[in-house]
């Protein structure tokens, strides 16, 4: 007996020693895996319709290619064309001559519409914002061969889940110590949770971005395809979202005296871009993402904070995966407690 104990003991040491070894050696690659799974996820409907045609390895095959020419492609194209016109704000911005009296002017008329007393410093802002996007948009946009090779191996990856996630997860849940009921509980409302964000948020900031830069072009915004690249990204942050690239546009076009242009955008923005996530968040998101939009803020913020880009994804679905451990705990911990 007293054998069969120190076994046990060191069995579970030994398999937490190699767990603990096993996520240092994946640690550098678990933002691509979370992308592979996530849109392994997003493509299982194609790959699972061409399955019934195809051998398996074929139509995870057919569904990666999908993704490359249909998604991939056009957001490479956008990605050449914005990452140029970062260097063209940059450049005319820091290293031209005449932006000091061009800004100046623009901030005293702001601050001829502030009340009394309140002062905006439209310098220190500018300067501020051309920082960040001087260290992080070329970092976004550029090509290297990490990001290549990272890519690549996404892709890699998506074909393996697809091909195998099946067998996969069948193995997880037989190995969960919870109850069929609950793995399959938790893993529905993940997958739930990431085509609601893949499917529904992500898709939805593509059509407002693409509006926005459409209406930046029309009334004449300089550098449309940067901004609005920039307002389908702060689009993902709720109660926010597109605000922060049309306020300053419209406040551009009206201190540089294009009073019809600035109100033209205004009807833009509110008609159109704004109207976009009223109109498709029920029809692509539904109840798939059943978090309250308080939640979502924090968590995508707090995302976003912690872990970078990725965070607008891995954000909810934390939260989403806490708030179905908490339905399993009220609905079947806490009755076998009580009883």
């Amino acid at each position: 007996m007293q054998t069969k104990i120190i076994e046990r003991y060191f069995f579970f040491g030994l398999l937490l020693a190699v767990l603990v070894f096993t996520f240092f050696i994946f640690k550098p690659f678990w933002i691509v895996l979370v992308l592979g799974i996530s849109l392994s996820i997003v493509l299982y409907p194609i790959y699972n319709w061409l399955g019934k045609k195809l051998p398996n390895w074929l139509s995870a095959f057919l569904a990666v290619l999908f993704l490359v020419i249909v998604i991939c492609g056009p957001l490479l194209g956008i990605g050449a064309i914005v990452f140029h016109q970062s260097q063209d704000v940059y450049d005319s911005v820091v290293n031209s001559g005449n932006t000091g009296p061009f800004i100046d002017s623009i901030g005293n008329k702001i601050n001829n519409i502030l009340p009394e007393g309140i002062t905006f410093d439209i310098n220190e802002k500018v300067s501020g914002f051309i920082s960040f996007l001087s260290s992080n948009i070329a970092k976004i946009f550029s090509t290297t061969l990490s990001t290549l090779f990272s890519f690549m191996l996404m892709l890699l990856s998506i074909f393996y889940f697809l091909k195998d996630g099946e067998r996969w997860r069948k193995v997880i849940v037989s190995l969960s110590p919870l109850s069929d009921a609950d793995d399959k509980k938790i893993i529905t409302r993940l997958s739930r949770s990431i085509n609601g964000i893949m499917k529904g948020y992500l898709f939805i900031a593509l059509i407002q971005g693409l509006l926005m830069g459409i209406g930046l072009t029309i009334f004449g915004v300089p550098n449309p395809a940067l901004w609005g690249v920039v307002a389908g990204i702060v689009s993902l942050i709720p109660s926010v979202g597109t605000t922060l690239v049309s306020v300053p546009s419209i406040i551009f076009l009206y201190a540089t005296g294009h009073l019809v242009s600035s109100i033209g955008l205004l009807i833009w923005s509110v008609a159109l871009v704004g109207m976009v996530d009223n109109l498709l968040s029920p029809l692509f998101i539904g109840k798939k993402i059943n978090i309250p939009p308080f939640l979502i803020l924090f968590s995508v913020l707090g995302g976003i904070s912690l872990l970078g880009p990725v965070g607008i994804l891995i954000g909810p679905l934390v939260v989403s995966l806490l708030l179905t451990l908490i339905s399993i705990y009220r609905n079947e911990f806490k009755q076998s407690t009580i009883l």
